[in-house]
């Protein structure tokens, strides 16, 4: 370690050069390469079964559903966790997997394994599956005014597709909407005034609203995929219908013996924005996008969006999660600049200004370091790994604070400045080298904690262990290069304010060492 000290204190061109390609290398991350988000997104370890029985109660959904499902799944490998919650007409299974377990692959032995199943109860749908995707939105857009369910709808998805069609937009969806419904009513007294059946009347519209895949041709430019569509949408596509065909060339259709309602599904959804019925569409981060972007190009959308619109609609913001991350980011910029000034006068008090200036440049470079190798350790500026730049800030000036004392009182004895910094960084590098490796150590168990939590947790260490070791090399590589430049004065002008101050902290110091903490250490 003595070489390389020395080494960068006869050279202090290199040592600055060090500096600045820490810096340049962390600012190009910080613009380029680091993604800003709410909170870290993970790869999923989650797979999700979706069970639908129309009519059941919760209870049958367990003991006919889920109770045959996990038996089903409990043997397959790689299955750390099955959770199941039933209700009316519905179940949900959700399979947690083991760390290490490609989770589309068990999705596939699942599914086999579900299909096989030939115990269901009769009227049973058949069974979803996909990996749980953790996501969260960005922000949302409420479209609200004293509007009708179907405008309020209309509205709410004209701004959902404009959304997507942005740039730098790529996943919106529409919520707080019920889904459209069409009810057919039908009386006895038609179905006997026209010689139907009901079973008749459902057959036909079975035929006539189907949207099925029907195979494909293979040809000499590819293949085509054949599909089968007679879907029918709204009601006057279910009212045109045809029933049955007459001989006169008349046809019945639909719309001539049943009451056709174009609605919504019977479901209490409602949503409410400042007293006015509403809509919501919710913009979430995908891939490499930015939450302050995003959050940004959503706003000026509202602003421009608002001007076009009739008066009696209206479109406001609701959970702006690029806020948070803008004050969280905010406040590790004011606790860094407060934390700098205020070791900046600490260190004033007791030594050189230029000396207490080079400690506090420490906590950008040490920050910048960790900065450039975030991409690489896969972290994104999220609201934890911003606390953990927050936690370790009152930490990382603390090798350099005791590295920059040393060498001052070196340089307080008349050594020769390039001696007194090679010296003084020498004598304090194994404990301070010591120090900083107990602080990675009490850390490093957070990298290790299983599950979601764990994470989350390993956020912080992945930030804290970087920064720390950054500010070793700062503290024993580039602070002694600079304080070799320092030159102390001894005959101080008699009415220097600052040289007077210093003086009474370092005797008011000493006094207190001398009278209070000798006798307490004694005693």
């Amino acid at each position: 370690m003595y070489g390389m000290i020395n080494w960068f204190v006869r050279n202090p061109v290199a040592a600055n050069l060090l500096m600045v390609i820490i810096l340049a290398l962390g600012a190009y991350a910080t613009f380029n390469r680091v993604l800003l988000e709410e909170f870290p997104s993970f790869e999923s370890d989650m797979v999700s079964i979706g069970l639908t029985y129309r009519g059941a109660t919760p209870i049958e959904m367990e003991q006919s559903l889920v109770v045959r499902v996990e038996e089903a799944i409990i043997s397959l490998d790689g299955i750390r966790k099955i959770t199941s919650v039933a209700d009316e007409g519905r179940a949900r299974i959700r399979v947690e997997v083991l760390k290490g377990i490609d989770p589309h692959k068990l999705l596939e032995d699942i599914k086999a394994r579900v299909d096989a199943i030939t115990t269901f109860p009769a009227g049973v749908e058949r069974a979803t599956f996909n990996v749980v995707e953790f996501r969260r939105a960005v922000i949302g857009v409420v479209v609200s005014g004293e509007l009708s369910e179907h405008e309020l709808r209309r509205y709410g998805e004209e701004v959902r597709d404009e959304l997507a069609a942005l740039p730098m937009l790529n996943q919106v969806e529409l919520n707080a909407v019920r889904s459209p419904e069409i009810s057919i009513e039908l009386s006895e007294q038609a179905l006997n005034r026209y010689g139907l059946t009901f079973d008749a009347v459902v057959q036909a519209i079975q035929r006539s609203s189907v949207d099925l895949p029907a195979g494909s041709i293979r040809t000499e430019g590819g293949e085509i995929l054949l599909r089968t569509q007679g879907q029918a949408y709204g009601s006057d596509d279910f009212a045109a219908i045809v029933l049955r065909a007459r001989a006169d060339g008349s046809r019945l259709t639909l719309g001539d013996v049943a009451r056709i309602v174009d609605g919504f599904e019977q479901n209490p959804l409602a949503m409410n924005f400042d007293g006015k019925p509403g809509v919501l569409v919710k913009v979430f981060r995908t891939g490499e996008q930015s939450t302050l972007v995003i959050g940004q190009v959503v706003k000026d959308y509202i602003a421009g969006k608002n001007a076009q619109l009739p008066a009696n609609v209206s479109l406001g913001q609701w959970q702006d999660r690029s806020h948070i991350v803008k004050m969280r980011l905010q406040t590790l910029l004011n606790s860094a600049w407060q934390g700098g000034l205020l070791i900046f006068l600490i260190l004033a008090l007791f030594l050189r200004l230029s000396v207490a200036l080079w400690v506090c440049v420490g906590i950008p470079i040490s920050f910048m370091g960790a900065l450039w190798l975030m991409p690489e350790l896969g972290v994104t500026i999220n609201i934890i790994s911003l606390f953990a730049f927050i936690l370790v800030l009152g930490i990382v000036v603390d090798d350099a604070i005791v590295t920059s004392e040393n060498i001052f009182s070196h340089l307080k004895r008349s050594e020769d400045p390039v001696e007194a910094a090679v010296r003084g960084a020498q004598e304090v590098s194994v404990p301070v080298t010591f120090g900083l490796l107990t602080t990675i150590v009490a850390f490093t168990p957070l990298l290790f904690v299983d599950g979601y939590r764990g994470l989350i947790f390993a956020q912080i260490p992945t930030i804290v262990i970087p920064v720390l070791l950054f500010s070793w090399i700062e503290s024993k590589l580039i602070l002694p290069a600079h304080l070799r430049h320092v030159r102390i004065e001894y005959q101080q002008k008699k009415f220097n304010p600052l040289s007077r101050l210093q003086r009474k902290v370092a005797n008011g110091l000493e006094y207190g060492v001398i009278h209070f903490y000798q006798p307490l250490l004694a005693a």
